[in-house]
């Protein structure tokens, strides 16, 4: 096989993980299933004119036998059936793994993804601590000597791993000279490597899916399950996976998503932040009626985010499926004791409405947040693993619910803008600095705030929105000017050395995406060239 590794440094223990047989695994999928996922990111492109031109989604006429069928995934595993309480975060660094693992939730989502910058060490690091954990030796030594080892006094978090969204590419891994997928190396040398141990343990190779935007591509991850399966001799269904539903598409195909992975489905996460970047970017040319408030103002309550989480509690459950609620970002602030009590009452109510409503649990960005999140899932669910008994019959959404953008309360502000550009820069600077997990002003930012920031700014100018607060409407030369402004006040708050190896240049990022007349997808795409 034609594979070569074009990393610029070595990386530690990584002969570990790039094993002969792991990178034959590697090939394997890549050749097998490389050709379809770039056919599928080709008719997302093709479905997205077509929303450009009607400004409409619907429901699948072709599908309609499978939302009325009478079917259900394949029932949860023993290890998945409690998932009150889901930690969030990357797999690297050790340390984060670690407290991750020690925190007191049911699942720990080691991301791969969002959260993570896709460097080649990180890559590599992540799929180390995984196996390490697995195996029961992942630990970790500070500089300090301070020890971090994991707890042996409770249970850990069982780990679902979410690899990388198809649209993702892997530069270090070349297969015929050609990048690999970005998905398909992260699930095949986790998979490779821990599968056989999570079983022994009781658990399994569980995963989460991220930014889907058909059931076709929900089939494609099926075909992959069923393939890697039988390449290491593990039972078929052994997979289980988690499907995000963050784009505007994939809610309006949740009962085709589930029933293509059947057998491995084991539920749907609202996926709230990437949901409101999807809107954004699949309805930016369709008119005013799809430009959003301030991103701060967008509340959960807005009647188009309760269309759709009411749609995926009631499709969830109707399919024996877990209804996974969305992020908690806050970042206790031990300095602003008062804003963090705040903050929390904020989460508390966000998760008393998604227990209420049906949610088998949620997630949480921070280790102090467990108990606040577990309490809430507590009161409602009692001694019951979960809420799959709470079938939401009542529960009847159109498409014009789903798309009522239009419902949210709030405007748009120069404060906002101002906002949107200091968190694009800000975020995108410590992504192509190799951290994908940022805290930004008590929250903990990742790629979905920096996509709705940026995809918003862009939005806005194309509309020419008249700001509420200044009466200025959003110009190219506006935006110029107020990014200039928001980077200089970055340059005081950072140092010389971080603005100009990372800011400046995330700052011209940010500027170009914002600034040009086509529409970048994705943010990640363009800032993966810039990482070392």
């Amino acid at each position: 096989m034609a594979l070569t590794i074009s990393a610029r440094r070595p990386v530690d223990r990584a002969e570990e993980i790039l094993t002969p047989e792991a990178l034959a695994f590697i090939d394997q999928l890549h050749r097998r299933f490389a050709a379809t996922r770039g056919e599928l990111l080709k008719a997302r492109a093709v479905k997205r004119e077509d929303v450009a031109r009607t400004g409409r989604l619907d429901f699948l006429p072709e599908t309609r036998d499978i939302r009325e069928g009478d079917w259900t995934v394949a029932p949860a595993p023993a290890a998945l059936q409690d998932r009150r309480v889901e930690m969030t975060g990357p797999a690297a660094p050790a340390k984060m793994a670690i407290n991750a693992l020690n925190s007191g939730a049911k699942v720990w989502l080691a991301d791969l993804e969002d959260a993570s910058t896709p460097t080649w060490s990180n890559v590599i690091e992540s799929i180390l601590n995984l196996r390490d954990a697995a195996a029961g030796t992942l630990s970790y030594t500070s500089p300090e000597g301070k020890e971090y080892t994991l707890r042996t006094d409770a249970p850990l978090a069982v780990v679902v791993a979410r690899p990388r969204g198809w649209h993702m590419s892997e530069r270090h891994l070349l297969i015929d000279g050609e990048h690999t997928v970005g998905a398909l190396v992260d699930f095949g040398l986790h998979f490779f490597h821990t599968a056989r141990q999570l079983l022994e343990n009781g658990h399994g190779p569980y995963y989460y899916l991220p930014k889907m935007e058909s059931h076709l591509e929900a089939r494609l991850w099926n075909e992959i399950f069923v393939f890697a399966q039988d390449y290491l001799g593990i039972p078929q269904g052994t997979i289980r996976a988690t499907v995000l539903i963050e784009t505007i598409p994939a809610a309006f195909e949740m009962d085709e998503i589930l029933y293509e992975l059947r057998d491995h489905a084991s539920g749907l996460n609202a996926g709230r932040w990437d949901y409101l970047f999807s809107i954004i970017k699949y309805f930016r040319d369709a008119g005013p009626r799809f430009v959003l408030p301030d991103r701060a103002t967008v509340a959960m309550t807005a009647p188009f985010m309760r269309a759709y989480t009411e749609l995926l509690v009631k499709t969830c459950h109707h399919r024996g499926a877990f209804a996974m609620g969305g992020m908690a970002a806050v970042i206790p602030n031990r300095r602003e004791p008062e804003v963090t009590a705040q903050a929390f009452e904020k989460v508390r109510a966000d998760k008393t409405r998604e227990a209420n409503d049906g949610f088998d649990g949620s997630w949480v960005a921070h280790p102090d947040l467990v108990p606040v999140c577990r309490d809430v899932f507590d009161a409602v669910l009692g001694e019951r693993p979960n809420q799959l008994d709470k079938q939401r019959p009542e529960v009847s959404v159109t498409a014009d619910q789903l798309l009522d953008v239009a419902s949210a309360d709030g405007t748009v502000t120069e404060a906002g803008l101002r906002l949107n550009l200091y968190v694009a820069v800000a975020y995108t600077a410590v992504w192509i600095s190799g951290n994908g997990a940022v805290a930004i002003h008590n929250l903990m930012e990742d790629a979905a705030t920096a996509e709705i920031s940026r995809s918003q700014v862009w939005q806005q100018i194309r509309n020419h929105v008249v700001l509420a607060d200044t009466g200025r409407t959003v110009t190219r030369e506006l935006v110029s000017g107020i990014l200039a402004e928001e980077t200089e006040r970055l340059r005081g708050e950072v140092g010389e050395d971080a603005f100009a190896k990372h800011y400046l240049p995330a700052s011209k990022l940010i500027g170009d995406i914002c600034l040009s007349e086509d529409y970048t997808d994705f943010l990640t795409t363009p800032a993966y060239e810039l990482v070392g």
